[in-house]
């Protein structure tokens, strides 16, 4: 008896849309709604009495189309308006160095907005001597990646 008969590949088609659903519900990243929508579509081939053949190649067709025609358009318009987080909202911001920063000591802290952070130099051998100000280039874990700022 052959396992994968038109009945256990309507349900397996069906299986597959509703759990690529539930994983897009939970990521919300859109990542696996392409290949909902091909799974879709190959089950509604397979009410036809497509064979397997047929049914594979239709979701393959249709999810990698609808991967490259619409992911960079969705990507673009559907997490527009994404704030960044209070951590990203620090680069490119300018802060008052409170320690001596310096990665061969591995010192340094700095404070924005009321806040301490440990703070290393850009520069491996760079040092800067607090009280002086610095520009936040990006942040590891919890340590500001400055330089310092350059006076006017």
């Amino acid at each position: 008896m052959d396992a994968l008969t038109p009945e256990t590949m309507r349900i397996i088609w069906l299986l597959l849309v509703v759990i690529l659903l539930v994983i897009e519900l939970i990521t919300v990243g859109l990542t696996t709604i392409w290949f909902a929508a091909g799974s879709a579509a190959a089950f509604l081939l397979s009410l036809t009495g497509a064979g397997i053949g047929w049914q594979t190649g239709i979701f393959l067709a249709v999810s990698i189309v609808l991967l490259i025609f619409t992911r960079p358009w969705a990507l673009r318009y559907v997490n527009r308006n994404r704030e960044k987080t209070n951590y990203e909202s620090l680069i490119g911001k300018t802060v008052k160095v409170t320690q001596r920063i310096s990665n061969t000591d591995q010192t340094g802290a700095a404070v924005y907005d009321g806040q301490e952070w440990t703070a290393r130099s850009v520069e491996d051998d760079g040092t800067i001597e607090a009280g002086k100000y610095a520009v936040v280039e990006k942040i590891e874990g919890v340590k500001l990646i400055v330089r310092e700022k350059e006076e006017k």
